[in-house]
């Protein structure tokens, strides 16, 4: 889990002159996708062409939690795989703005103005096609290009992407085939396997028993991909990558009240409670199942295990 380090910035009050001027690329960018990478694009060539950092501004929480406070769980990153995202495509700083009642109340013009310009000192911005902000989401790239001519900033508007069968790039896009299972096809639109990143927290030792141990991690408020069991590769804190299968969901035969990502790492030894990692959904094998024991069980996740393992030596 390491890259070009990106610096992460919370707010935009009253940020040290240091810390304003940049070129950024603004949106929600929720997994970074191919469309996404387009419109930042943008961002870090204007910024080589006027001599100043390259950064992304995004906000946290996602807006859509603010005007959906009880949506199921829909988010394809966290703000620390955002930054490890960015890295690599140039951007030098992460701008996360506090999305609450306050800014949602703001304007278009006030969000142009006190946000943008005066708060980030920005000198272009960078946006998708479809960008809307302010109240109601009144503001659109024509206007903020009309503001920028007043504030001080330029201001580039990417077109919409589409991949070569004529779907858009989007994240509903990614939300829909993590939704149906379909990691290939996630993995197109995000550049890269889709990762759940979390605390390895204590389950319920049933692995153990069975030979298997397994890294329980919380799914937060990730999108579900389709329940089931899948190929999978975890990277560690020291750099480490193990390949491995995960069930992800409730296990039928236990009942679980809460679904979890329950990877078994293979050729792993060692305790990683506590610890943060990431895993990779490179894809899906099949359907959760009940079983009759044990027994059964165990049979069919050395079936599983062969399988993903075949998975991986093919994706590597």
């Amino acid at each position: 889990m390491s890259g070009p380090t990106v610096q992460i910035i919370h707010g935009w009050h009253d940020l040290p002159a240091d810390l304003r001027g940049a070129s950024a690329a603004v949106g929600a960018f929720d997994g970074v996708h191919l469309g996404h990478q387009a419109v930042i694009r943008q961002a870090v060539e204007q910024a080589r062409a006027l001599g100043v950092p390259a950064a992304v501004v995004s906000f946290d929480p996602h807006p859509r939690r603010l005007f959906q406070p009880y949506a199921a769980p829909f988010r394809l990153m966290t703000p620390d795989q955002m930054a490890r995202a960015l890295g690599p495509l140039g951007v030098e700083r992460l701008y996360l703005l506090p999305f609450d009642a306050g800014m949602a109340a703001m304007s278009d013009h006030d969000f142009a103005a006190d946000v943008l310009s005066h708060g980030l000192g920005l000198r272009h911005v960078a946006v998708g096609f479809d960008f809307t902000f302010g109240k109601g989401r009144s503001g659109s790239p024509e206007a903020l290009a009309r503001y920028g001519e007043d504030l001080g900033f330029t201001v580039s508007v990417t077109p919409r992407r589409d991949d070569e069968g004529g779907l858009k790039l989007s994240s509903s896009a990614v939300r829909e085939a993590l939704s149906a299972g379909d990691m290939a096809r996630a993995a197109v639109i995000l550049g890269r396997p889709f990762a759940i990143e979390g605390e390895v927290v204590h389950g319920d030792k049933r692995g153990r028993v069975i030979g298997t141990p397994t890294a329980n991690i919380s799914l937060g408020d990730y999108q579900r991909p389709l329940y089931g069991i899948y190929a999978t590769r975890t990277r560690l804190p020291d750099g480490r990558v193990f390949g491995g299968v995960a069930n992800l969901g409730v296990r039928p035969m236990f009942e679980l009240e809460t679904p979890l990502l329950e990877a078994w790492l293979f050729d792993f030894s060692g305790d990683l409670y506590g610890q943060t990692v990431e895993t990779d959904l490179v894809a899906r094998l099949r359907g959760e199942m009940n079983f009759d024991g044990l027994d059964e069980l165990k049979a069919q996740i050395q079936i599983d295990a062969a399988r993903a393992r075949d998975v991986l030596a093919q994706s590597a």
